[in-house]
């Protein structure tokens, strides 16, 4: 009988260390607005992977935060799906196309925003696939690699 709680126990710690290790590792937003439309629609739910920047590559989906000219904080843009009863959870993440990280050159459509011919180091430019209905990188100009969150892997 002691073997068998040992071996429950056991079994328990390990779920939840996975439990803690996925938490850590990955985050569900819910996408807002037409801007990634047809790739995703207002409403889609992501599952993304935390990443920093050196792994983020030009041509996946991520989301980042935008910054303000506030102190402490991004400009919430996203609302999280709200649980039963309780206001909605407003949430600083945007979902856009990853178009060029620190070294690539400027993409055209972006160059008139930032003025450099290259992205600086710490820095990334992002796009939405709906561009006619898309607030991004050509208003916006760079985001601080600080404020990506990670890469979408799927939509749930």
């Amino acid at each position: 009988m002691t073997a068998a709680l040992v071996a429950v126990a056991a079994a328990g710690v390990a779920i939840g260390l996975a439990g803690y290790w996925a938490r850590r590792r990955f985050v569900v937003v819910t996408v807002l607005g037409e801007s990634m439309a047809p790739t995703f629609a207002h409403g889609d739910r992501v599952l993304v992977r935390r990443v920093r920047l050196a792994r983020a590559r030009a041509g996946q989906v991520v989301v980042a935060a935008w910054g303000t000219p506030v102190p402490g904080g991004p400009h919430p843009l996203v609302i999280e799906e709200p649980v039963p009863g309780e206001p909605p959870t407003i949430d600083p993440w945007v979902v856009k196309r990853l178009v060029a990280g620190p070294g690539d050159p400027v993409p055209e459509t972006i160059g008139a925003t930032v003025g450099d011919r290259r992205v600086p180091p710490g820095r990334f430019l992002v796009l939405g696939d709906n561009v006619a209905a898309s607030a991004d990188s050509r208003q916006f100009g760079y985001v601080h690699a600080d404020y990506l969150l990670g890469v979408v892997v799927s939509r749930l």
